[in-house]
């Protein structure tokens, strides 16, 4: 099908108003196109509190966001999400990505901990990956702190948040603390630095991200030669068994449309239980479009039962 009118719409204004490409710009500026661009998609509903925090990793600290559902003595959170932001490893806050951290707690009870990891070209790989990995093990070691015993713990991520997140998950294997991973979502995920699949091939005109974005990105990401390490591209690594069930979202209109759908065809291929939802006519972030189009609500929808079936211990709906 067409991209979605509501999207195509909103490309249209994007580019009269003559907001420049990821590709045209410094990361400074476009750091502030990104956040101007998040701020127009609102705050998220009320929640029970926000909290931030130093989270201790192996090159210091990063700041932590404990975002908690709204609060009664019977309902305590029924699992906690870790979030790892998107923003192709170089754009991104966590108050860019607010919105939809309050819309994940408010609609599965969950707390959120969201990771603000650091950014390239500042700080390149494998920095903002070391970050995650141990945001996420020390969520691992302190669970009880934020669940009652049995719950589960989620681990989330957009694009190249998405990115780090499931190559986090790949390196905790040898750490042993993966398997108390119960589900990985995905959106719309990094997973390869081939630009010549046919969805790096989708008309310029229809994207949100572009080739040449990509590139862009992944230029002040790592140098050329670490692209295909599979740290970075994880539809490269020899092994994906072991990893946590996945819940993975692809767009008709993106140009890593194809690499997500072939790693979670990988990730079946090695025993992992696969949720896929390809979601046509739309684009590369229309997640968090969710309150303005119909079709992305009912992606948010699907990820949040998704998310609550795993919390009451059916393995995210998976098997």
């Amino acid at each position: 099908m067409t991209l979605h009118p509501a999207l195509a719409d909103l490309l249209r204004a994007v580019r009269d108003g003559g907001r420049p490409p990821f590709s045209a710009c410094a990361p400074g500026q476009a750091r502030t196109v990104f956040a101007a661009a998040c701020a127009a998609l609102g705050t998220g509903p009320e929640v029970g509190s926000v909290d931030d925090f130093d989270i201790p990793t192996r090159a210091g600290a990063v700041r932590g966001r404990l975002i908690q559902p709204p609060k009664s003595p019977d309902t305590p959170p029924v699992g906690l999400i870790v979030y790892v932001h998107g923003g192709g490893w170089v754009v991104g806050t966590l108050d860019d990505y607010g919105a939809i951290a309050r819309a994940l707690v408010v609609r599965t009870g969950c707390a959120l901990l969201m990771v603000d990891y650091r950014l390239a070209p500042e700080h390149p790989f494998p920095a903002g990956l070391e970050d995650v990995q141990d945001a996420i093990a020390w969520a691992v070691a302190h669970r009880s702190d934020f669940l009652e015993p049995g719950r589960p713990l989620i681990v989330a991520g957009d694009s190249a948040g998405a990115n780090l997140a499931t190559v986090a998950l790949a390196d905790g294997r040898a750490g042993g603390w993966t398997r108390d991973v119960a589900l990985q979502v995905l959106f719309y995920p990094v997973t390869d630095c081939d630009p010549n699949t046919p969805s790096y091939g989708l008309p310029a005109e229809a994207l949100f991200l572009t080739r040449a974005d990509m590139l862009w990105f992944f230029r002040h990401y790592a140098p050329p030669d670490l692209w295909p390490d599979p740290r970075v591209s994880p539809l490269r690594a020899p092994e994906l068994a072991g990893l946590p069930s996945a819940w993975i979202a692809t767009a008709e209109y993106d140009v890593l449309r194809d690499e997500g759908e072939a790693y979670a065809r990988r990730l079946e291929a090695s025993g992992v239980a696969v949720r896929l939802r390809r979601f046509d006519g739309m684009g590369h972030g229309f997640v968090r479009m969710m309150n303005h189009v119909a079709e992305a609500h009912a992606a948010f929808d699907d990820v949040a039962c998704a998310i609550a079936e795993c919390a009451v211990g059916r393995s995210g709906g998976l098997v």
